[in-house]
Parts: C-alpha cells; structure tokens; sequence
C-alpha cells in the first residue's frame, strides 16, 4: 500500500508538472476566451475536458485488455512509452514554439463547448500521451485492478490539466476586461485568439508525429 501511494504521488508530481507547461489545451481555451468571452472559454474547457473522458476510457479499456492478454507486449509498451515521454522532457529544451499564440471568429459558448469535445476527441497527440504516460504507474501488485488503476491515473490527468485551462481562461478574462472600451483592441484580441488556434492545428497537422 504504502508503495502504491508513493507510486501515485510521483505522478501526481510529474502530471502536474506536465499540466503547468503551455501546451495545445490550455492555449485553445485562451484562445475562445479571447474570441468569445469568459463563458465561452469555460465551455471550451469544459468540451475539452469532456473529450479527454474518450482517450481516458480507451486507455484504459485498451492497456488493461493488453496487459492481461499479452504481458510481454504490455511492458514492450511500457518501455516505448518511457521512450517517448523522455523524447518528450528532451524536446522541450530545444522547442522555442511551444507557446506560440496560435486566431478565432467568436463562436457562442453552446457552439464553443460542442467543437472543443470534437477537437479534443480528434486530436491524436492525446491518445498517444496516454497510452505512454499511464502505463509508467500502473502497479501490477496492487489490489486494484489495471483497468481501474488505469482510469484513475487518466482520470486524475484530466482533471489537473482542466484546472490549468480554468486558470487561463481567467487570466485571458481579466486581460480582455480591460481592453473592452476599445473595439480595436477587442478586433486586436480576436484575430490574436484565432491565430493561436489557426497556429495549433496546422502544428497538429503538420508538425512531428
């Protein structure tokens, strides 16, 4: 037991730390604010944090069926996801476009949260996260099955990450609060918000898969 919430402290830590770098999520919430208003940034975060629900229960389903079926290659997974997350940590120090602002039309806050569910449900970089970050704190000698230890780390992620959106969806408020009386600037902050998000998809389209 006492090893299990050891375990589960490191990753509370490392996920964390993930959640606090700027990343697609956080800017696109940024960005609807800046485009549509506080109340559409926090549906657009409340879409995304909905959407992750679907990578959460794919991870889950797909990496406990694996680990009981084929052990081996579960922990082959393992190792490749390791890999990746250390690719991952690597990249980070030579990635000068991590936080580039990616340009919106307004959209109203019903039609914020409903795009934001498909954005996040398509977005195969989310997949990918989870199938490599998950398995590196699953403990096979826990009396919790893999599936549900699998949900609860997945879980726990998306929660933490959804928290950061919310800070920023804030945060992006106050700056247009007090830009309002001038309609430049309000022009200014839309075409800024769509150009985070016009940015983000030709990254997710174009960039290193």
């Amino acid at each position: 037991m006492k090893a299990t919430m050891e375990l589960y402290l490191a990753f509370a830590i490392t996920t964390a730390t993930f959640a606090l770098i700027p990343g697609p999520a956080m800017l696109y919430a940024a960005a609807r604010t800046l485009a549509g208003g506080r109340r559409a940034g926090l549906m657009a975060s409340l879409g995304l944090h909905l959407g992750g629900y679907v990578h959460v229960i794919a991870a889950a389903a797909g990496l406990a069926l694996l680990f009981h079926a084929v052990p081996p290659l579960f922990m082959a997974m393992k190792l490749a996801g390791a890999a990746y997350l250390v690719w991952l940590g690597l990249s980070l120090f030579r990635d000068r476009d991590n936080t580039k602002r990616p340009t919106l039309a307004p959209l109203s806050a019903e039609r914020a949260f409903a795009q934001s569910i498909v954005v996040e449900v398509l977005n195969p970089k989310t997949a990918i996260f989870f199938l490599a970050f998950l398995p590196q704190f699953v403990d096979a000698s826990a009396s919790l099955p893999v599936w549900a230890q699998l949900f609860l780390l997945g879980t726990t992620v998306n929660l933490t990450f959804s928290v950061v959106d919310i800070v920023c969806v804030f945060f992006a408020s106050a700056v247009m609060s007090r830009l309002q009386r001038s309609r430049t600037s309000q022009r200014i902050m839309q075409r800024i918000g769509g150009s985070i998000l016009v940015a983000l998809g030709a990254r997710l389209a174009f960039g290193d898969r």
